[in-house]
């Protein structure tokens, strides 16, 4: 009996391990075949935007980026096809006369043996195609005269606004946190209930008084102004943050004689600066896409406006599907290269946090 233990079991641990290794690999297909179905409109995005305008025509174009091939033949430039001919013959040939019953090619690795003339429906035929790349359309938009302008603009906004935003929420957020204030709890409560509120709502309100009694149409300042007095989002966030930090550390900086800015800007805050990356992140990312805003307020002044708005601006005048996905592609583009170069600093700081806390 021992003997016959001593045989089953190495093959039942191999068929053990088996079973491991079919469930590892069985969950790494379907991870890679939603991560393929998820990606895949980014995929086609790309392959769009690197797509010529005649090939978006063609329904048998392929899926990617290419250009129909074509031959000179007497001082002229045709295209070539794929020709079906009796018995399944296939040939590629340059269309050099078309017709509705009937056309004329050549062949393009022999024109001196003269026309063929093919029976058919020659716009059914499908082009012979090959893999080819133009950057004509990002060309264009780099091309567009005040895409230089829109980015200054957009970079000087997202500069003021994250200081803004920052220091105010940051501020709030060290009081509800740190301090015994008169009412805070209904004073948080009411913070909470304007992220509830819908930006619909108070639209025409703000829109009356900062064009109609403040007179800030075509300006910076109704998009800006109201970042200096914080966001709602942010401060809660940065509260929790500042909450989960010991108040020993508060009180041994009060015995080294630290009042409370120096407390909160050489103790607390490097403590949380994940938080802080993360906040200025998300605001990054909002005010690179904003449009709704700069739509409603700087719509009279065009040299004021951000890469968002002006990047609508060219697609209402370029409606080709390629520029279309070309631009888009580069709104996309930027913050996605702004997550890519922070995301080691950021994770960095988490994990020295995690091991200090």
């Amino acid at each position: 009996m021992k003997s016959s233990k001593k045989r089953f079991a190495p093959q039942a641990w191999l068929s053990f391990q088996n079973w491991e290794k079919l469930g590892n690999s069985l969950l790494n297909f379907f991870v890679l075949v939603f991560l393929v179905a998820y990606l895949f409109p980014m995929l086609y995005m790309v392959a769009v935007s690197l797509m010529e305008t005649q090939q978006l025509s063609d329904g048998n174009a392929p899926a990617y980026p290419a250009q129909h091939i074509r031959i000179a033949y007497q001082g002229q430039s045709y295209a070539v096809y794929k020709v079906p001919f009796e018995a399944g013959q296939v040939r590629e040939l340059a269309l050099i006369k078309p017709g509705r019953t009937s056309s004329e090619f050549i062949d393009p690795a022999n024109p001196q043996a003269g026309v063929i003339v093919w029976e058919g429906n020659w716009r059914k035929l499908i082009g012979v195609y090959k893999f080819h790349l133009t950057f004509e359309n990002f060309e264009r938009l780099f091309n567009y005269p005040p895409l230089g302008k829109m980015i200054q603009n957009t970079l000087v906004m997202t500069l003021l606004a994250e200081v803004g935003v920052l220091f105010s929420s940051i501020i709030v957020a060290y009081g509800f946190s740190r301090f015994p204030l008169p009412g805070g709890n209904i004073l948080l409560y009411i913070l909470i209930v304007t992220i509830l509120i819908p930006e619909k709502v108070t639209l025409i309100p703000t829109y009356f008084f900062f064009v109609r009694v403040l007179d800030w149409n075509g300006s910076w300042l109704p998009i800006l102004l109201p970042f200096f007095f914080g966001n709602a989002v942010y401060i809660i966030f940065l509260r929790q943050n500042f909450k989960s930090l010991p108040k020993d550390l508060d009180e041994a900086a009060m015995l080294d004689g630290a009042g409370p800015l120096r407390i909160l800007f050489q103790v607390l805050l490097p403590q949380i600066w994940p938080a802080v990356i993360t906040v200025s992140l998300l605001h990054f990312f909002y005010m690179w896409n904003e449009t709704r805003q700069a739509a409603l307020y700087l719509s009279i002044s065009r040299d004021l406006a951000p890469i968002s708005f002006g990047i609508q601006n060219f697609q209402s005048l370029s409606p080709i599907q390629n520029q279309l996905q070309a631009s888009a592609l580069i709104l996309m583009a930027v913050p996605a290269l702004v997550l890519f170069l922070s995301q080691k600093y950021f994770m960095r700081d988490v994990i020295v946090t995690g091991m200090e806390k």
